[in-house]
């Protein structure tokens, strides 16, 4: 483990949020210019460490800083970002950046244009300094990859910090500037926000468009703070006629985030109905956050998780066909540059039946129908984001076994199948300081009540530990 910041480094301007940035840039306490300058000093430090980024652009993002603040020097800012740094997950398409996918199996090739999020992003005069690393094909809760070099958790280096977004989780919690963009398909920003210590929303299908869009799949903010979030979302949330599957564009106040947990019902759900075994330090956290919301007014109850045995292989199966349809599609030498566990467990896929195949996919619905009559009668779920504290950092999965690969995000799959809004913020440590997170879940739709708990959870739950230093050369 190593030193927490000193009280000197708090006030560093990469550790500012970027609602304080806004704040900075209007007062002319300091320029975007000066604020990327101070996060590349701080990523030098880290970066040899935690390997979280790809395509770093130091050069192309100082001359959109300096464009940034030359219109904070005019008092015209082209948006809610303008200045703030930001990174964004390899799989994100951004203009002239080829998308590896984490795999040394994609051929590299230019992307025409950003993708709706990164678009977003830009548009509001974000300054995207870097890319962040992910897995082969975005298929493990892992920092391992075949492109990408071993990337690993700031708080603890021996461990993982998670994935499928787990450059941009290592990123925030190093203090690579304040705004990360990762995506979701089983847990992908939930999970390394949970052993990283951020805050993540995977938001309700559709919320912000995404290209390629797929079931169960979205981009979603991680931050260290939920009104960083939330600013994100008010940008990210924009229409694009890209995505056939995004929500009709609504006026969201992202802003509106005060919320009374009084008179809410919450279900508790610690048991997933299928998994790994819960580790007794996640339990209790989990257990603390509900007791602090009913100290808070609100009616806790335990209930029932929402997947089975069959249901968890049911997706299995499914994606196991789906990784192998992009795998099968590879000369043998050019498949055998993904790796060996990725390979391995889609290779299952070959031997499965077309009804296998669709029933798998129809554990979809199953879960869709369980959570839709789980929220008939409560307002939100609380619940563990994974099983266990943390994993080696050379691991795929916490079992590192692919035939089982899927018995750590029982608690968050569920929601991406179902279209559910969910959050994931720190809720408490381990007797090593490490990270645990909680996982709160809303009713579809109601990403603002899902993040409006979120901020009420962070005046509940006390002090916070301070973030990890760079180890000393």
């Amino acid at each position: 483990m190593h030193k927490p910041v000193s009280d000197e480094a708090v006030t560093s301007l990469h550790d500012l949020s970027a609602v304080d940035l806004i704040a900075g840039f209007k007062a002319r306490q300091f320029s975007p210019s000066e604020v990327l300058e101070d996060v590349l000093s701080h990523v030098a430090v880290w970066e040899p460490h935690i390997r979280a980024l790809y395509a770093f652009d130091p050069d192309g993002a100082r001359a959109v800083a300096k464009a940034s603040t030359e219109r904070w020097h005019k008092d015209k800012p082209m948006g809610a970002l303008d200045g703030v740094p930001a990174t964004i997950k390899d799989n994100i398409a951004t203009k002239g950046v080829p998308v590896p996918l984490g795999a040394a199996s994609v051929k590299l090739v230019p992307a025409a244009a950003d993708a709706p999020p990164a678009a977003r992003l830009r548009e509001a005069g974000a300054v995207i300094f870097s890319k962040t690393t992910m897995p082969d094909y975005g298929m493990l809760s892992s920092g391992l990859s075949s492109f990408h070099p071993l990337t690993r958790n700031p708080w603890n280096l021996a461990k993982n910090p998670g994935g499928s977004s787990a450059g941009a989780g290592a990123a925030g919690a190093a203090g690579y500037g304040p705004l990360h963009l990762g995506t979701d398909i089983g847990g992908s920003v939930r999970l390394p926000a949970c052993w990283c210590g951020l805050v993540a929303l995977k938001p309700s299908l559709g919320r912000i468009p995404i290209d390629p869009p797929y079931v169960g799949r979205v981009a979603g903010p991680m931050t260290r703070t939920v009104d960083d979030a939330a600013l994100m979302m008010s940008v990210l949330s924009r229409p694009d006629r890209r995505d056939g599957m995004s929500l009709p564009p609504d006026s969201i106040n992202w802003k509106a985030l005060d919320k009374s947990p009084r008179k809410l019902r919450i279900g508790l759900m610690l048991d997933p109905g299928v998994g790994q075994a819960l580790e007794q330090d996640v339990r209790e956290v989990a257990v603390k956050a509900a007791k602090a919301f009913e100290a808070a007014g609100a009616a806790v109850t335990e209930v029932p998780g929402v997947m089975t045995r069959e249901i968890l292989d049911g997706l299995d199966n499914f994606w196991r066909a789906r990784m192998w349809d992009d795998l099968s599609r590879l000369a043998p030498a050019e498949r055998g540059k993904a790796l060996p566990y990725i390979v391995n467990w889609a290779e299952a896929g070959a031997k499965l039946s077309g009804v296998d195949v669709i029933r798998g996919f129809n554990a979809t619905m199953a879960i869709r129908a369980a959570a839709a009559k789980l929220f008939c009668d409560l307002d939100y779920v609380i619940s563990p984001v994974s099983p266990v504290v943390n994993f080696a950092a050379e691991l795929a999965s916490p079992l590192n076994d692919p035939a089982k690969p899927f018995e750590h995000i029982a608690y968050t799959v569920p929601w991406n199948m179902s279209e559910n809004p969910a959050v994931s913020i720190n809720g408490g440590y381990d007797k090593n300081g490490f990270p645990i997170g909680v996982q709160i879940v809303g009713r579809r739709f109601d990403d603002l009540g899902v993040l409006g708990m979120a901020k009420a959870f962070e005046g509940l739950r006390g002090p916070q530990k301070p973030w990890p230093s760079p180890p000393k050369r």
